[in-house]
């Protein structure tokens, strides 16, 4: 979205983070330890993510704290934690 917007691949990059930071866990209540039931509140809430941090990343300067690959690799350590 951000680059459909007009975006720099850093602000890109800045919007990705952005949208994902928060949103380590889950995406949807576990039944039986399995993840089956869609979370439509919380797709609509993504989206809405989607929208403000591409708005941010557009309107902020390139830098930013927290780099894209550092949230991939928590998301990661994350999933690898949540295995059986």
């Amino acid at each position: 979205l951000t680059a459909c917007l007009g975006g720099t691949p850093a602000q890109v990059e800045n919007a990705a983070e952005i949208a994902m930071e928060h949103s380590l866990g889950l995406t949807c209540d576990p039944i039986d330890g399995l993840v089956q039931i869609p979370c439509i509140e919380r797709n609509a809430m993504g989206a809405t993510k989607a929208l403000n941090a591409a708005t941010l990343a557009l309107m902020s300067a390139s830098e930013h704290h927290v780099q894209f690959d550092t949230v991939i690799e928590v998301m990661k350590k994350i999933g690898e934690d949540m295995k059986m």
